[in-house]
């Protein structure tokens, strides 16, 4: 929460004509940026506005815009949220700020009801629309730039061009119970933090118990919204779906999933609207009505005096124009609102853990210019050894790497496992007896053994000087129904107090510099990286096969992810089977293939997990390894850009992506493959709209003079001949 201090406070003022007054707020911008704001710069700075009346404002940054109309007896509602960029309103209908449940009794907070057909909003019929009986009314309303919500120690290499905290504007609405209210002295705070140069916004609340007594907020819904439907559905038959609008939506109240979707399924949910009479779907069944709040809980007691706080809903606007736009879109909020995922640091994973192999692995990483080792699954490493011998040796192991520039980290599991006592694993619901609903079994993060276990985790990252931690089977949100005094009183409570728990660790690891490998979508957590995206049986295949997989993993997984938010895996040793034909050990046996795993990696920007005991084992195969990773590090800005997507590889003929960064140079970078195992040319088609290069591109490639090429609108055309099972690239300006 902001300090009350660091606010520009703007009473509410009654003017002469009655209407609101609202002091210090500069003439609304009216003006939407006329420009590709993927592409270029938006000129506008977000800020807070007078709308065309004396009884609006508007929250604007030339991109996106939400309009709230506020009048001097403390009415207060989102009469439109416009999306500027297509000059679409994406809103229908009026709904409350916020909606709470306290000790079993519902409450609005702001909001209108009244409106005549929730198909459109007229503006003439907002005259006669009214605050819902007993809600809660405006008393006042400030702004500020936007906080750092996570402390965030940059400790690593990452994109040279992200701010933290973001650039932008707070918003600040406060509001309180009618007068004579059982709930006089309640103070609900609605926040709304508006970035610069994007259109998205964030959203929480704070909700302050200014009364004498114990309060229970028993459920809330943080934000709801009557959204335009995506598109006109009569009926559906059997297992086909209306989708939903095009508005991205996840919070960092997320787990349980490698995908926004998955990990947010229990908090956002697109829903049928009751009042939405006028329809075309006959059943009245169109999910145009988005409610973000928990499907469990908080179940939260209040003390007098006490302040809660909601987690950050995420809101991007992400227009027309198909995947590739909505995945650039969603990538562009990631860099804004959690720009620790541009941290992208090379990886080995040392395949035992005792000192001579750890060491040797760090000399091999010092020696090629990987930067990071962890200390793998199966390594023997174990992060819940807290005796001093123990820590001592570690930090013999990340003082050694610290003296040859090699960060050292290791691996837990958290939740995917059952542990002992018993009655410290999940308790589930319907049996009464251990159990979860995701992984069958998980301990409870507020039991006992939970506390203990953080507790040796950070001891171990302060004792040590570690800077990675491969968190495994992450917390998964499955309720408990113990009895966990004093963080959890029983199952309605018990996802709201666990994933506080997970939560305030991430946030220690990002303010500490710890780098989180995390396979759940932890992201706006605080965590770096999550899985791309593959089957972990694949890495038994035969090796050539492995490599099309690499391509196709990596391709799939960037159409909402940046490639630094991803990680892939490279066996050096057998993994899962497969015999000789699908390891790369002896490595300077298999130096073709270890040098196509590692450029297929490395030219998408991607870094992989090296599984093994050593990077090399003779010294053209240092000679490899160092050669690849020199020409990653001199490229290394454009090719940790932004990926378009060219042609997804499939072993038959040439695949590529396009590396894009508008505000960058180089502006571009083309990377092609060849499955195959002859020489292949192709006449290649590529729109290089998303690098902003235009009217001629300057492209150059190893060992050719750079050459001009004209395009087409924003089509280059380029003959390219690759040879077998090889790459080639093209740095574009």
């Amino acid at each position: 929460m902001i300090p009350l201090a660091a606010l520009t406070l703007l009473a509410l003022q009654a003017s002469p004509t009655g209407l609101v007054d609202l002091p210090g707020l500069p003439n609304e911008r009216v003006a939407p940026a006329p420009i590709d704001w993927l592409v270029a710069a938006n000129p506008h700075a977000a800020g807070v506005f007078r709308g065309p009346g004396s009884d609006t404002v508007v929250l604007d940054n030339g991109l996106l815009r939400r309009t709230f109309r506020i009048t001097d007896d403390g009415t207060c509602a989102t009469i439109a949220l416009d999306d500027l960029t297509t000059g679409e309103a994406l809103l229908r209908a009026v709904r409350p700020e916020v909606r709470l449940v306290i000790d079993g009794n519902t409450l609005d907070v702001g909001g209108l009801t009244g409106q005549p057909n929730h198909a459109f909003l007229d503006p003439s019929w907002l005259e006669s629309m009214q605050p819902a009986e007993g809600s809660l009314r405006l008393t006042g309303l400030s702004t500020a730039p936007i906080d750092a919500r996570l402390e965030w120690k940059r400790v690593r290499h990452h994109a040279p061009d992200v701010a933290w905290p973001p650039k932008g504007v707070q918003l600040r609405l406060d509001f309180a119970p009618p007068a004579g209210s059982e709930l006089d002295g309640l103070v609900v705070s609605v926040h709304y933090a508006l970035y610069d140069r994007i259109p998205a916004y964030s959203k929480w609340f704070t909700l302050t118990n200014g009364t004498e007594r114990r309060i229970t907020l028993d459920r809330f819904t943080s934000e709801t919204l009557a959204v335009v439907e995506h598109s006109s559905w009569v009926e559906t038959r059997g297992s086909v779906k209306v989708p939903p609008p095009t508005l991205h939506v996840e919070t960092d109240y997320a787990f349980a999933g490698m995908t926004h979707w998955n990990a947010n399924g229990h908090v956002v949910r697109w829903v049928t609207d009751p009042e939405y009479t006028t329809q075309v779907n006959y059943k009245r069944q169109t999910p145009c009505l988005l409610e973000v709040g928990p499907e469990l809980g908080p179940a939260q007691w209040i003390e007098p005096g006490a302040t809660f706080e909601t987690y950050r809903t995420f809101v991007l606007s992400e227009g027309n124009g198909g995947r590739e736009r909505s995945g650039l879109a969603q990538r562009k909020l990631y860099r804004t609102v959690a720009p620790w995922v541009t941290e992208n640091p090379l990886m080995m994973h040392v395949r035992w853990s005792d000192p001579k192999s750890v060491k040797s692995a760090i000399d091999q990483c010092a020696a090629v210019g990987f930067e990071m080792v962890i200390l793998t699954f199966g390594s023997g490493f174990n992060a819940e050894n807290d005796s001093p011998e123990y820590l001592a040796e570690l930090k013999s192991f990340a003082d050694y790497g610290a003296e040859r520039g090699v960060e050292v980290g290791g691996y837990s599991l958290l939740a995917s496992r059952r542990i002992e006592p018993a009655g410290d694993n999940c308790i589930h619901p319907e049996t009464g007896e251990p159990g979860a609903d995701i992984f069958g079994s998980s301990p409870s993060l507020t039991s006992n053994w939970g506390q203990t276990y953080f507790a040796k985790l950070k001891n171990l990252y302060e004792t040590t000087g570690f800077l990675l931690l491969e968190h495994d089977g992450s917390w998964p949100g499955s309720p408990d129904a113990a009895a966990r005094p004093p963080l959890q009183r029983g199952l309605d409570d018990s996802r709201w107090a666990q994933w506080r728990v997970i939560d305030e660790f991430y946030a220690w690891c990002r303010a500490n510099g710890v780098f989180l490998n995390v396979p759940d979508y932890y992201y706006l957590a605080g965590s770096n990286k999550c899985a791309m995206g593959y089957r972990e049986t694949n890495w038994s295949l035969p090796r050539a096969q492995q490599v099309v997989h690499t391509r196709q993993n990596i391709y799939d997984g960037t159409w909402r992810k940046t490639p630094s938010m991803g990680w892939m895996f490279v066996p050096l040793t057998q993994y899962h089977g497969g015999g000789e034909a699908a390891t790369i050990e002896p490595l300077s046996e298999h130096l073709d293939h270890y040098q196509r795993m590692l450029m297929s990696n490395l030219a998408l920007g991607v870094q992989a997990c090296y599984r093994g005991p050593r990077l090399f084992d003779t010294p053209e195969t240092e000679a490899m390894v160092g050669e690849a990773v020199a020409w990653f590090k001199e490229h290394r800005s454009i090719l940790e850009a932004d990926v378009v997507h060219g042609r997804r590889a499939d072993g038959r003929d040439l695949d590529w992506m396009l590396h894009a960064d508008p505000q960058g140079s180089p502006r571009g970078m083309l990377v092609v493959f060849n499955p195959t195992d002859e020489p292949r040319t192709r006449q290649l088609h590529v729109d290089l709209h998303y690098t902003g290069v235009t009217g001629t591109a300057r492209l150059r490639s190893e060992g050719e003079e750079t050459a001009e090429h004209a395009l087409d609108g924003s089509t280059l055309s380029l003959g390219v001949t690759v040879p077998a099972g090889g790459m080639r690239w093209f740095v574009i300006e």
